[in-house]
């Protein structure tokens, strides 16, 4: 026998051991004991939730095609792409009967006071989520660690971990899981914890017993709805995404309308208006990771300075954070618009004049409108 068929046996032997190992904890008593210490192990990572979701997304496949079928996702192309396997986990990662949904709280208490900002129109305001790391490998790390912890007890199983980066419906899982419920706004709600947290997801082939799905408890409040600067939400739990602030300074690459430039005001990376105004946020929960402090004193910046960074300077100090994905062109477009939201300025007016022969058609584009709208006040 050679080497190579010693080796093959070896495994094969070893395939079957961790098989009837498995069989161990095939009995409802050790899934439910292996569930209980999954959420304990999460919980030592840093999740402020761990839960167990059943994958059928059968009501939240419908209402996805209805959103698509009216456009209300603009240019976010890949929200059409995939086919079912958006919806359908079983399609995306063969052998997935749970998915393992957790939790990250990310509000700093660090951080200047979201409103105190956008009330100060010279000041660009962030979107408290971005302000910190980048959230994706945090997570995604941190989701591999409780893959592995589960690993070391039980032998190898399937599994894939997920933070916002593929076709994943990260929202109707967690209400599965019971972390929460899609509120009027779209965003997971959570009695607990309000709404400013990240999600993550294990899909695995263990038939863990599920957590009971979440409630709606929005009741008759329009809170949000009627606070969205730019009215994106055209109906409760009805997103239109062009019309949506954080469409417009993040997704959209191109050049922002025109009507809903004004309606932006100071914003110039995503939006949390509804989430500000949430009577369910009082019991949303500070972040204890340092990673999502405010870098950079992006909390509340000045919009003249950011305006003067080079592409350089805009790569270096956005490194390691979500803002950079946007690009500098789009950095510069979004804060052109901001300028000319605030009041008027004779430095304002010269640090746009500084921008109007930019290289980039879409960041002129946007100083001349800005520089108008300077113009035109008193």
């Amino acid at each position: 026998m050679s080497f190579v068929d010693i080796r093959v046996s070896i495994s094969l032997i070893i395939y079957f051991r961790l098989l009837s190992d498995d069989m161990e904890i095939t009995s409802p008593t050790e899934l439910a004991k292996l569930a209980s210490d999954i959420k304990s192990w999460g919980y030592m990572l840093g999740f402020g939730e761990v839960r167990i979701a059943e994958i059928d997304l059968g009501q939240a496949e419908s209402n996805l095609r209805n959103w698509l079928a009216r456009g209300f996702h603009g240019e976010m192309h890949y929200m059409a792409a995939h086919g079912t396997k958006r919806s359908r986990p079983r399609e995306l990662v063969p052998g997935t009967v749970r998915a393992i949904c957790v939790r990250m709280d990310y509000l700093s208490a660090k951080s200047k006071e979201p409103e105190t900002v956008l009330n100060i129109p010279t000041l660009g305001y962030i979107s408290r989520y971005a302000l910190g790391r980048d959230y994706h490998k945090l997570m995604r790390k941190r989701l591999q660690h409780l893959a592995n912890r589960i690993e070391s007890e039980i032998g190898p199983f399937g599994y894939r971990a997920f933070v916002d980066s593929a076709p994943v419906m990260e929202k109707p899982l967690a209400q599965n899981a019971g972390i929460g419920w899609v509120g009027k706004h779209t965003n997971i709600l959570s009695r607990e914890a309000g709404s400013w947290f990240f999600l993550g997801e294990l899909f695995t082939d263990l038939p863990l017993p599920a957590d009971k799905t979440s409630d709606s408890h929005c009741g008759n409040c329009t809170a949000c709805i009627d606070i969205c600067p730019t009215q994106a939400i055209v109906a409760p739990y009805r997103l239109d995404a062009r019309r949506c602030i954080s469409y417009l300074t993040i997704e959209l690459k191109g050049s922002i309308p025109e009507p809903l430039r004004p309606l932006i005001g100071n914003r110039i990376y995503g939006c949390d208006d509804c989430q500000l105004v949430c009577p369910w946020n009082r019991f949303a929960k500070f972040s204890s990771e340092s990673d999502f402090s405010p870098r950079q004193h992006l909390d509340a910046p000045r919009l003249i300075d950011l305006f003067a960074w080079s592409e350089t300077e805009f790569l270096k100090r956005t490194e390691g954070s979500a803002i950079r994905r946007i690009g500098y062109i789009c950095w510069l477009r979004n804060i052109a618009v901001a300028l000319g939201n605030a009041p008027k300025n004779s430095d304002i007016v010269e640090a746009l004049k500084a921008r109007s022969n930019h290289s980039s058609q879409l960041v002129r584009e946007h100083v001349v409108w800005a520089l108008k709208k300077q113009k035109k006040k008193s």
